[in-house]
């Protein structure tokens, strides 16, 4: 056991320190059994936070967001947090002026993200699987830059289907009733 968690941290570090010593604009930290985002990654990586535009921590364990993670990483253009225990965003996220993609897919939310909704950079969203039944479609109506919502696997009402196909001005990816 000790063995493969040192592992799991090594397999990080060097993530990180590629992201760091070749400055490139994305960190990949996907599939590394992380349950929270590591503290020592901020210290880190203190010198390129700035020139951070993609993250993927795709396929962990994280429960939640900090807003600690949200001011550090404020000039991210896509986020995928899909296959996470994720139920909620933290309202800084609204903060994230420049973010234009976002996979909150296999997660657990049941309702629709609400600080996404003031995000008028986001083109797309994808929050396919989670448990979500209901969703702001007037606010979503509103977001300029919007140009792809997936709902696929959700639980979302046929009160929703009827309401939205005439508000929306994106695509709308919806399971089959």
């Amino acid at each position: 056991m000790q063995r493969r968690m040192g592992e799991a941290v090594a397999r990080v570090a060097r993530k990180v320190n590629h992201t760091v010593e070749n400055k490139t604009d994305s960190l990949d930290l996907a599939n590394c059994k992380l349950m929270t985002f590591p503290v020592g990654i901020y210290k880190a990586m203190r010198s390129v936070t700035e020139g951070i535009h993609h993250i993927s921590l795709a396929n962990n364990e994280l429960k939640s967001l900090t807003s600690r993670f949200v001011a550090t990483f404020s000039q991210l253009r896509e986020l995928n947090l899909a296959g996470n225990y994720l139920h909620r965003l933290p309202e800084e996220l609204t903060s994230l002026r420049h973010l234009r993609a976002i996979n909150l897919s296999r997660n657990r939310f049941r309702r629709f993200p609400e600080p996404l909704a003031a995000l008028t950079s986001l083109e797309t969203i994808d929050l396919e699987e989670n448990e979500i039944t209901e969703v702001p479609a007037e606010q979503l109506a509103s977001m300029a830059s919007l140009r792809s919502l997936n709902l696929r696997a959700n639980p979302v009402g046929p009160e929703l289907r009827l309401l939205v196909k005439p508000l929306v001005p994106f695509d709308l990816l919806l399971s089959p009733e």
